[in-house]
């Protein structure tokens, strides 16, 4: 690079390439010596331009790398936020926050298998009825070698919530964790997508309870010969006992890492339990009084006599819900009524749980407003709520989403050091199972018929408190979450221990438990 170029004219005394020019007799030519001295002087000075450029062009670069990743830590996301730095200290924010997100799980290989079809699933009822519904639609779409096409969610319920599928869940997430399972894709190949809305599609409601041979039997042949078959009810379509442990065991493997929520209600979850947490341990009660749940119920325990009509009124403008006449009195001694806020507060108290304790309430409107807070309230001063809790701003994007609201609610229950649920509905049940998978943390399982009997007594005047109080927790000394068998009762699965509240296939403890 840094060499002269010669010249193309020559003296006649220029020897052959190499030599030097010389007078006769071997003297050299007058001033050949400064030239000699100006070559070897230039050709250093050139080299050292383009160091020095290289120099600089290096430093200039070094410098910015600098300036962004530390501007990178001031505009959070927006550069580089989260990239990992050699200039983060070990205990700044940012470093803590890189150290606990959870490590990136190596995605395991694809299965591979011969496709039999396409299964399209509708889920109905609540989120946490739709939750375990998708967990029962992937265990048989892989006992049966289908594709499983991303579930939809219920949008006509009492809660009319329009969230798809990607609004509550992670989807992506869903699809490469279970792509070792069973394939499953977001839409139908386009082809049989244009047949599907056309209205050429098999569509059928599932039988209840029914075992994985009704599925092999019935299902696969239609899925065969229709290539695509819509499921349009998953509620309580699989069994809860007599399965292979294969499908038990990938029923807990959706439920409890391929269901994860979209990263903005994992995050807002996380901020409500840190502001819990920063008062000390907390208890979430899961307060099953809402307007639908009374209705549908049939349960009217301390309403008055409009609110009575007003939910009897309910009741009967929704044609799936097939109960209609009811005895509230009746229902409520046989403990199918969730538990009134009144009675909630003497069984708390009754159970000796702290007054001061802060009481997050897992529920939406609660039936009848403050009235019937009145007496909780009294007897525990420190109850929350989400909307207390967090800036109406948090939860805008939230409003008139209730699975998304629900969605929340159920990540503060995983994580709170006691879980009390006024009734045994679809949530009580999934956070049951899922806090025993977490390492038994305690959920306290109202025995509601005997809690009721003892209620009336002590309103009665025929227990004094402290006979009260210690019936109420005899009652419930096995009945904390710990490790325990699944009850089954043959030819009666509704009235069985439900799967979900009680994986046990999943739960390492109750392998060492004998037969009870």
């Amino acid at each position: 690079m840094c060499r002269l170029e010669k010249s193309e004219n020559k003296s006649d005394y220029e020897v052959e390439k190499g030599k030097e020019r010389r007078w006769p007799m071997g003297f050299k030519y007058p001033g050949e010596s400064k030239i000699e001295k100006m070559k070897s002087s230039v050709i250093p000075r050139s080299c050292m331009k383009l160091w020095m450029i290289r120099a600089t062009t290096t430093l200039l670069l070094w410098t910015c790398v600098v300036q962004l990743t530390a501007l990178g830590e001031m505009w959070g996301p927006r550069v580089l936020k989260g990239w990992p730095s050699c200039f983060t200290p070990s205990d700044s924010p940012l470093s803590v926050q890189m150290s606990s997100a959870p490590a990136k799980i190596p995605l395991p290989p694809k299965r591979v298998y011969k496709n039999n079809g396409y299964l399209m699933v509708s889920c109905n009822g609540g989120l946490n009825q739709m939750r375990s519904a998708i967990c029962d639609m992937v265990a048989i779409a892989r006992y049966l070698n289908v594709t499983l096409i991303v579930p939809e969610l219920d949008k006509t319920s009492f809660w009319n919530d329009p969230s798809e599928f990607q609004d509550i869940f992670d989807v992506d997430h869903f699809i490469t964790s279970l792509r070792g399972e069973v394939r499953i894709l977001k839409e139908l190949p386009p082809r049989l997508k244009r047949r599907v809305e056309l209205g050429m599609v098999h569509s059928m409601p599932p039988i209840s309870w029914s075992n994985i041979s009704y599925y092999l039997y019935q299902i696969l042949p239609l899925i065969q010969k229709y290539k695509v078959v819509h499921l349009n009810k998953t509620d309580s379509r699989l069994a809860n006992n007599g399965l292979p442990i294969e499908i038990q065991k990938l029923r807990c493997l959706v439920n409890f890492s391929a269901l994860r929520f979209t990263p903005q209600i994992e995050e807002l979850g996380r901020r409500v339990i840190k502001l819990l947490r920063q008062k000390g341990p907390f208890l979430v009660l899961h307060l099953r009084y809402e307007m639908d749940m009374l209705a549908f119920s049939g349960c009217t325990q301390g309403c008055n006599n409009e609110e009575v009509e007003e939910l009897t009124r309910m009741r009967y403008a929704y044609p799936w819900w097939k109960e209609k006449v009811i005895n509230s009195d009746l229902k409520r001694k046989d403990g199918l009524c969730p538990l009134t806020p009144e009675e909630t507060a003497l069984i708390l108290r009754a159970l000796g749980i702290d007054r001061n304790i802060q009481i997050y309430i897992a529920a939406g409107e609660i039936y009848g407003g403050e009235r019937r807070m009145a007496s909780l309230r009294a007897a525990y001063p420190n109850l929350v709520r989400k909307e207390t809790l967090l800036e109406s701003s948090d939860l805008r994007f939230f409003q008139n989403h209730s699975s998304q609201m629900a969605a929340l609610d159920y990540l503060v229950s995983l994580q709170s050091d006691i879980f009390v649920p006024t009734y045994d509905g679809n949530m009580a049940k999934v956070v049951e199972g899922h806090r025993r998978f977490l390492g038994f943390k305690k959920t306290i399982l109202l025995d509601r018929k005997l809690l009721v009997d003892l209620v009336d007594q002590y309103k009665d005047g025929l227990l004094r408190w402290e006979k009260f109080s210690s019936l109420v927790k005899e009652v419930h000394v096995n009945r904390m979450g710990s490790p325990t068998r699944r009850v089954g009762i043959p030819d009666r699965p509704k009235e069985e221990d439900y799967f979900y509240a009680n994986p046990e296939e999943c739960l390492q403890s109750v392998e060492s438990l004998s037969s009870t």
